[in-house]
């Protein structure tokens, strides 16, 4: 009988992703358009030009851009449209939604650039537990984007894994 401890994770060849390596680092700022409503009901086309001509962008320089109403007012499409024409040239990303949302837009589409052939016919286990709070999307998007070229996924940790999909 022998003394050595075999770990048997480390032999197992399992590939561990975390994907919180791919949730968005970056400063998320918000642009509201209820601070361009008249009486914080209605947009008034004129007044809303003017306003965003002679807004200083300076301060959404490469960050990301969370565009959104909070108020409870109709906005019309263009109002989006010409926001995000203005914020384009200066932020990282223009994303429609509050916070919460562009976090999981971006998170969405860090995960789609990992190149899926990378994991041809490995066993890939998808980490459960972290300390930021992943979104059900990221782990349907990740699925999505390994099934078609790895030999398993799995999710939770390499010692304590549940079966999602294996190759027949």
């Amino acid at each position: 009988m022998s003394d050595q401890i075999v770990n048997k994770v480390a032999e197992s060849g399992l590939i561990s992703m975390d994907l919180e390596i791919y949730y968005p680092k970056e400063e998320i700022k918000v642009f509201d358009l209820k601070d361009h409503l008249f009486m914080g009901l209605i947009l008034k086309e004129k007044d809303f030009r003017a306003a965003l001509q002679a807004m200083d962008w300076s301060s959404y320089v490469g960050v990301n851009v969370a565009v959104t109403c909070s108020a409870d007012a109709v906005i019309p499409m263009w109002a989006y449209m010409l926001v995000a024409s203005y914020l384009q040239p200066v932020a990282k990303a223009v994303v429609f939604g509050n916070e919460k949302q562009t976090i999981e837009t971006l998170l969405l589409r860090s995960l789609e650039t990992i190149p899926g052939e990378e994991y041809t016919d490995k066993r890939v286990v998808i980490k459960g537990c972290g300390e930021l709070p992943i979104p059900e999307s990221a782990y349907l998007t990740i699925t999505n984007k390994l099934r078609p070229f790895v030999k398993s996924i799995m999710y939770g940790e390499p010692c304590s894994t549940v079966p999602i999909y294996k190759k027949k």
